[in-house]
């Protein structure tokens, strides 16, 4: 499926209604240059998931768990980003350990710079934001069992 996305309050509503439409326990693999508005769909997302906090781009956390109001203590949503990883192994690892917290409850996991992976999660959606005509082309196939 291709989108186009006019400006950052597109992307942040198509990211809203993902939300609503992937199954829980996605995985999301996000990938696109530097300010293409990765982040951007993953506030969106958090959004659309109930999350009242703000969603910032875990560039130097690396991860940030985001829980709804009414179950702080039950994350909805993991985001990683990978982008200062170099080695494969570091990246590898910590999708690993996010992986498994993301899956014991049912919570979305959205990776940012997916290609420091050594390998790409076949259960994985792929979300590619492409710079595109003054906005964004959003590109999204489902996962590779799925096809």
């Amino acid at each position: 499926m291709d989108l186009f996305l006019a400006d950052a309050g597109q992307t942040h509503a198509r990211g809203i209604a993902l939300a609503r439409e992937l199954p829980k326990g996605s995985v999301l693999l996000l990938s696109g240059e530097l300010g293409a508005g990765k982040t951007s769909l993953v506030q969106g997302l958090a959004a659309g998931l109930g999350i009242t906090e703000a969603v910032t781009s875990p560039t130097f956390a690396l991860a940030q768990h985001y829980s709804r109001p009414d179950a702080p203590q039950q994350p909805v949503l993991v985001h990683l980003d990978l982008y200062r990883l170099e080695l494969p192994e570091a990246a590898d690892e910590l999708f690993a350990q996010e992986e498994e917290v993301a899956a014991e409850s049912c919570a979305l996991l959205a990776v940012e710079w997916p290609q420091r992976l050594s390998f790409t999660p076949s259960q994985a959606w792929q979300l590619q934001l492409l710079y595109c005509d003054g906005g964004r082309q959003l590109v999204i196939s489902p996962p590779a069992a799925a096809q």
